[in-house]
């Protein structure tokens, strides 16, 4: 099975190159983050003349996630569990696809909205631990993958290119990434990769792709049968050296 996580940065604006990128990968399922549209205006009808059928959780401007499947499914969850009921970020989607369950999410980048939009991001980590610990719990197989918005080592992250008090590398954000690892969960690239400075993430500003001056903070954890299944995982660098890119691109994870 291929997996595709990628946050695009606009549907609308990066529609060609998803749209390539699905032509020549063909991916089983295609994990999109930020499309930054509301539902009625994302290209189901355009993705459905590619093969690929479409489900969305949007949000006006901001945020919103998107799954693309060449097989029909029925979402499991529009919303991360164990969040207020009155959240209104679009940031989870969830379905199973055959055997496994796929959960896609963009996790809250903390940096904005002072202590509390700190918070709000510390809150999302602990209501996914306990996503994953329920799925564990009852004997589920699962891929969570997305824009996680941690760099969860000091290798995630060209030297110099973030402060120690950037959200992303704060002491608290590596934490809760620990606990959810330590649930049993496969960081499923430095599984194969532990040593290598991989990015997935070049800023648009000051020359950060021409630099090389990235980050990597898309990533995919596996549940345990499921890393037994793990075959490679490819951040498509390519992707970023297109006209108009998104500032991420997508990353691959094959499994058995």
């Amino acid at each position: 099975m291929k997996i595709v996580t990628w946050n695009v940065n606009s549907i609308r604006i990066r529609l060609d190159h998803v749209s390539d990128f699905l032509t020549r990968e063909a991916p089983d399922i295609l994990l999109l983050q930020e499309i930054k549209c509301e539902d009625a205006a994302f290209p189901y009808a355009h993705f459905l003349t590619l093969g690929y059928h479409a489900h969305i959780v949007g949000q006006k401007s901001y945020n919103g996630v998107a799954l693309l499947t060449r097989e029909t499914v029925e979402i499991t969850h529009r919303a991360l569990p164990g969040l207020p009921a009155g959240d209104a970020q679009a940031r989870y989607i969830e379905t199973r696809l055959r055997d496994i369950v796929i959960g896609g999410l963009y996790l809250p980048n903390g940096n904005s909205g002072g202590d509390e939009g700190y918070r709000y991001k510390l809150a999302w980590m602990d209501a996914l631990h306990d996503h994953a610990r329920t799925m564990l719990e009852t004997g589920v197989d699962f891929v969570l993958a997305g824009d996680f918005n941690i760099c969860p080592q000091d290798i995630d992250f060209a030297p110099g290119s973030l402060p120690a008090s950037d959200a992303l590398v704060r002491p608290e954000s590596r934490a809760a990434w620990r606990k959810l690892c330590w649930l049993g969960l496969t960081d499923a690239l430095r599984a194969l990769e532990p040593d290598a400075r991989i990015y997935t993430f070049w800023d648009y500003q000051a020359g950060a792709w021409q630099r090389d001056q990235g980050l990597r903070i898309d990533h995919a954890l596996l549940s345990p049968r499921i890393a037994e299944r793990l075959v490679s995982v490819t951040p498509v660098k390519s992707e970023r050296d297109k006209p108009q890119p998104s500032d991420h691109v997508p990353v691959i994870i094959e499994i058995d």
